[in-house]
């Protein structure tokens, strides 16, 4: 041990850098968690308790020289470096070199035309808080304590407390403007949720929905309809194919699952329609009465209906992304790829 430290101690002294990959390697080698004075230090447990006093001391030291070194060579690469960038420069009057302009995130992207879409048809933008209580992100959405549809949502909750949590959908906005406003309501919201999943090539602990939802009199399951097509021929195209199957959500009667024909095999069948030659990308439904009656909205009266999809699915489709991982990973490869849309 004791001539390890002092082989170590004369390869700091003599250790030079000329560059940031080699000041990178010296902390690698030296200083890092799995560094060689790291090592030693995980081999004291084995020694006697005498041997490991004295060693113990000398490693402490070792460690200090070390890190002073570290710092020692950055300042002197730092002179270096500029003295060098200095002595390269021929004419200060030349103009600066022109950056790179950026790029919009493909979620911004569709975000953007999602909202421009809705808004033409005169629903009006919506926020709500990301940390939620439980009322609004379940039990006014008919999501009553150990309903078993909790089970589909993983959720995050805060300092262990159950009646507080990070939101799992924005369907939360719907009870928060709902409670506030008297209808006519036509409202969307846009925003990030969270659910406890692994994080995979097909989910994500964070991603983000649209919401959009209509209460008035007798609002009906074609002006859903009509909305929904609208909506998605505005995304996809006007030769968008659309249906609806039945489905099941606890804040939804006549509630379905949207569809539409496969954009990458053309409804021929493939691996990212499972060869059925259809893709769901949304939800929506008419709203239950209970979750009117819940916002002090009289289902006597008025009736409404909600749609939800996820921002990068429909990115995914569009764009023919393969990854949902992409979405995070600020990967400027990726990104650059989006120069020039709009």
């Amino acid at each position: 041990m004791l001539e390890q430290i002092k082989k170590l101690k004369t390869e700091i002294a003599q250790f030079s850098v000329q560059s940031q990959e080699e000041l990178a390697a010296f902390r690698q080698k030296f200083i890092a968690k799995k560094g060689a004075i790291a090592g030693l230090f995980a081999n004291l447990k084995d020694m006697a308790p005498e041997e490991k006093k004295i060693a113990g001391k000398l490693l402490n030291e070792l460690k200090n020289i070390a890190e002073e070194r570290f710092s020692r060579l950055a300042n002197e690469l730092s002179t270096l470096l500029s003295s060098h960038w200095e002595s390269e420069i021929e004419d200060l009057t030349l103009p600066p070199p022109t950056a790179a302009l950026g790029t919009l995130h493909p979620l911004t992207l569709i975000k953007d035309k999602i909202i421009a879409l809705l808004m033409s048809v005169g629903f009006e933008m919506a926020e709500g808080p990301e940390i939620e209580d439980d009322w609004h992100n379940f039990e006014a959405l008919k999501f009553p304590p150990n309903h078993p549809a909790r089970d589909m949502l993983d959720t995050f909750f805060i300092a262990k407390d159950p009646s507080v949590l990070l939101r799992t959908h924005t369907s939360s906005v719907q009870i928060r403007i709902a409670k506030e406003k008297r209808p006519p309501i036509r409202t969307m919201t846009v925003g990030r949720v969270y659910r406890h999943e692994t994080i995979s090539a097909r989910a994500h602990c964070i991603f983000h929905q649209v919401e959009g939802f209509y209460i008035n009199e007798e609002v009906s399951f074609v002006e859903l309809k009509q909305t929904l097509l609208y909506l998605i021929r505005g995304l996809f195209g006007q030769n968008i194919k659309m249906r609806l199957r039945p489905s099941y959500f606890p804040f939804t009667v006549l509630s379905a699952e949207v569809d539409i024909d496969c954009q990458v095999c053309g409804g021929q069948g493939c691996q990212i329609c499972k060869y059925t030659g259809w893709v769901e990308i949304m939800g929506a439904g008419m709203i239950d009465p209970d979750v009117l009656q819940n916002c002090y909205i009289d289902p006597a009266m008025y009736t409404g209906f909600a749609l939800g999809m996820g921002i990068e699915r429909i990115a995914m489709l569009l764009y023919h992304i393969n990854d949902l991982r992409l979405f995070t990973e600020n990967d400027i490869g990726f990104l650059k790829q989006f120069t020039g849309y709009a």
